[in-house]
């Protein structure tokens, strides 16, 4: 569905992958996933591409994701939106959080705070004045639990919860943290649909939201695909690509994954029309971990 000038979705859903490889069997999940959510719910399906970090980028990968999905049927709504299109964004952000004193500079080393604080963050810098290093949030807004769409209620430590972390690292990129919640408030997505590796991101984002004072979205995680229990596919683990070639046969797989029912094998747009019409979120499993045999 194309969302015309002047119309607003109720529903805002997206998908955002980093160029740092091409897109496999983990990958199509929490797209598909994210996909039919959005279409089942009449509403807008975004691609935005994650490359804050030039040095884990691949040099047309992005391309590569965009010609994947298409082969897959997964066309977006409007333009892709690319995170090193929104530095300044980002920047003024931290400035502003600087100059009210709800961020500040840190010049602690991971190894300092594995060592001497039990691996969280204590807020040693806070109030050092310091004026470079890395900036941290002054976390006065933590999140220790939220209600997960398809998990439940999802908790974690309160020190965890409570921690002034990063949101722009000491050799001048910027966090994930800061950059997706930044971003999905621009978008004006309404959840975030994505695998279940990111629990823990969102009770920091979260706080990001509330600090901000930004429309917050709802969440809903999916499993992930593991080739065996913790080893998740990924990039990282050189997860095979996907076959670009026969797509029908990773989408079927991809569904059942989702334990979402079988479709006609058709062309992949006609097959994916299929699966929007017969979607049941209360089918998919309620698991972080799903092994790829199951």
């Amino acid at each position: 569905m194309k969302i015309t000038s002047g119309s607003t979705p109720a529903y805002v859903g997206r998908f955002a992958p980093s160029p740092s490889g091409p897109l496999h069997f983990g990958s199509l999940i929490a797209a598909l996933g994210s996909y039919l959510r959005a279409k089942a719910n009449h509403g807008q399906w975004l691609l935005r591409i994650e490359d804050i970090d030039p040095p884990r980028a691949v040099e047309g990968a992005a391309d590569d994701i965009r010609n994947t999905l298409e082969n897959y049927g997964l066309y977006w709504d409007n333009r892709v939106l690319y995170q090193s299109q929104r530095f300044d964004a980002y920047q003024q952000c931290i400035d502003r959080l600087l100059q009210q004193g709800d961020a500040y500079f840190c010049q602690c080393s991971r190894r300092e705070i594995q060592q001497n604080m039990h691996g969280i963050y204590n807020g040693h810098c806070r109030h050092l004045g310091l004026t470079e290093g890395a900036v941290r949030l002054h976390n006065t807004q933590k999140v220790a639990a939220f209600e997960d769409q398809l998990l439940g209620s999802i908790h974690v430590s309160q020190s965890f919860a409570g921690e002034d972390f990063i949101i722009l690292r000491s050799d001048g990129l910027y966090a994930y943290q800061l950059a997706v919640v930044l971003d999905d408030a621009h978008q004006g997505v309404t959840e975030i649909v994505r695998g279940a590796d990111l629990l823990e991101a969102s009770c920091r984002q979260l706080s990001l939201y509330r600090q901000l004072q930004l429309p917050t979205p709802a969440f809903l995680h999916l499993p992930l695909a593991c080739l065996r229990q913790g080893f998740k596919l990924s990039k990282q683990n050189h997860a095979q690509a996907l076959d670009k070639k026969r797509p029908h046969l990773a989408l079927q797989q991809a569904l059942a994954f989702l334990g979402q029912a079988a479709v006609i094998d058709d062309t992949s747009e006609r097959m994916l029309a299929q699966a929007v019409a017969q979607f049941d979120m209360a089918r998919i499993p309620k698991q972080t971990e799903r092994l790829i045999s199951d």
